[in-house]
């Protein structure tokens, strides 16, 4: 992942798109199973919609879709560029701890738009311990945009533009990506990948899926991807793979990619996530901090289990629990020594001062989903469970 400043913005026009993401009011992903022949009949709609987007001559009826430049064009207003600044710390020789400011690049896809926000899917690795987060869009005007939620285990989070930050000029040449069938990629179809590959702009891709299934392991999370020969390279996580109806049918993230070999890319297949992205972006956003003496707490005490601990020790990362206050919130909902938390309220966090950050902006008596990784049977698995904040400082 490479780090630059964009901003992510979704809005379907009308662009002639049939089957795009709209929202009214509330978050929702369009999203359906199809036969063989209404999926026959919405890739042709998709192509004449290309055609009729980039001033191409459709194929449809022919042997060959519309080629790699149309469907570039098609999608281009669909994507995004990020920027992640963020504050690293590194240990000197003398053993003193310095700061200093790291930035890093990636790309977003627009998925929705609310009446209030432009929805953005990406990678969680492109946008994990931003500061600040700024998304570019086809018009090259960039805005601030805010992280709604995140799913570490399976590398996806939902970031928002507010409509508000957004001109009209640019409204009027984003929208909504259309969402395909992963599901229905067969080994040997053409692909198309764009992305801001290694931080100088959208780029694009075309190669073949080269494997369908592949179970890859990172960090003791296992996942199913998507495997391809076009090439995914830094700042192209988060990017569309497209099929060759320009439609959205995985995400690309260069975190899986085999840097010793070439022609060995992973994309995040859209039909396993999706239910999680519309979760992700169903999210609300809470802008102002809790006074003090008003904020709620778990009622826990912890330190941080880091990649290098996590790969060690065979753990999750995340927040391993050293003791529980009795009678505090955690104590009521079964948090125990030795568990690990690993999501706060649907959001991931990796260290005690991403928890006391999220804990910032939440009251005491507030009921809030906690995720978290216990030992069972020899082995870490995963559970959720809803809690009351209390008023125990987290140390």
């Amino acid at each position: 992942m490479i780090k630059k400043g964009l901003k992510f913005v979704s809005l379907a026009l009308s662009f002639g798109i049939l089957a795009s993401v709209a929202f009214q009011g509330t978050n929702y992903i369009y999203y359906k199973s199809s036969t063989q022949e209404e999926n026959a009949q919405l890739s042709s709609q998709a192509e004449l919609n290309i055609a009729k987007a980039t001033g191409m001559k459709s194929t449809v009826g022919d042997s060959a879709n519309l080629d790699v430049s149309g469907i570039a064009q098609y999608a281009m207003p669909s994507l995004v560029s990020i920027t992640n600044k963020s504050v690293q710390e590194m240990q000197s020789l003398f053993g003193l701890t310095q700061s200093f400011e790291s930035q890093s690049s990636g790309t977003g896809i627009i998925i929705g738009q609310t009446d209030s926000e432009l929805l953005i899917v990406t990678n969680n690795h492109v946008v994990n311990g931003a500061q600040t987060l700024s998304v570019g869009f086809v018009d090259e005007t960039v805005c601030q945009a805010r992280i709604k939620g995140t799913d570490s285990a399976h590398d996806l989070a939902v970031i928002a533009v507010k409509i508000s930050d957004i001109s009209k000029d640019t409204m009027g040449q984003i929208r909504v990506i259309e969402l395909g069938r992963s599901s229905d990629l067969q080994v040997g179809e053409q692909v198309i990948a764009i992305g801001n590959a290694l931080g100088y702009g959208q780029s694009v891709t075309t190669g073949i899926v080269s494997a369908l299934n592949r179970q890859v392991t990172i960090d003791d999370v296992t996942n199913t991807l998507i495997q391809t020969d076009a090439a995914i390279n830094p700042g192209n996580s988060g990017g569309a793979l497209l099929n060759r109806s320009g439609q959205l049918i995985g995400i690309n993230s260069a975190k899986y990619s085999d840097t010793t070999v070439e022609g060995m890319g992973y994309a995040i297949p859209v039909d396993d996530v999706v239910d999680i992205i519309e979760s992700l972006m169903n999210r609300t956003i809470r802008e102002e901090k809790v006074a003090e003496e008003e904020q709620g707490f778990l009622g826990i005490t912890g330190q941080d289990v880091t990649s290098d601990v996590a790969n060690a020790y065979d753990m999750p990362k995340g927040i391993y629990i050293t003791s529980v206050e009795a009678g505090s919130g955690a104590d009521k909902a079964g948090l125990k020594k030795g568990d690990i938390i690993t999501k706060f309220d649907g959001t991931s966090v990796y260290s005690l001062a991403d928890l006391k950050e999220q804990l910032s902006y939440y009251k005491k008596g507030e009921k809030i989903d906690v995720t978290f990784s216990a030992v069972s049977d020899g082995e870490y698995t995963e559970q959720t469970v809803k809690l009351e904040l209390g008023e125990v400082s987290v140390k």
